[in-house]
């Protein structure tokens, strides 16, 4: 895993899930605009926490409060609304925990 600044712990874990599977990732590699204003000017981006180029898939991971669960998946929406080419997935909680509970039953 390459030297990265994580905003959250579970970041890093799920970065070093797709290192364990030799899976190729980006952090944060792009922005995408998701609101303008009258203008048409961005006033909103919206930055998922991954990309695995091999499956061109971005990935946001929450592990939040269901509360900050509905931001995010109103961002989604909105990525996939104005960026319908975008490949994004939000990854929950209970998502990560099966993705960890998975890997590390295969790495004992």
């Amino acid at each position: 895993m390459s030297r990265v600044s994580f905003a959250h712990a579970s970041e890093a874990e799920l970065a070093r899930v797709f290192d364990f599977y030799r899976i190729i990732w980006e952090y944060e590699p792009r922005s995408f605009p998701i609101a303008w204003d009258g203008q048409g000017r961005p006033v909103e981006f919206f930055t998922p926490d991954f990309y695995l180029p091999e499956y061109d898939l971005y990935i946001e991971l929450t592990v939040a409060k269901p509360a900050r669960n509905t931001r995010k998946n109103r961002k989604v929406r909105l990525l996939r609304s104005h960026h319908p080419r975008v490949n994004v997935k939000l990854f929950t909680r209970r998502d990560v925990e099966r993705v960890f509970s998975r890997s590390m039953r295969r790495a004992s």
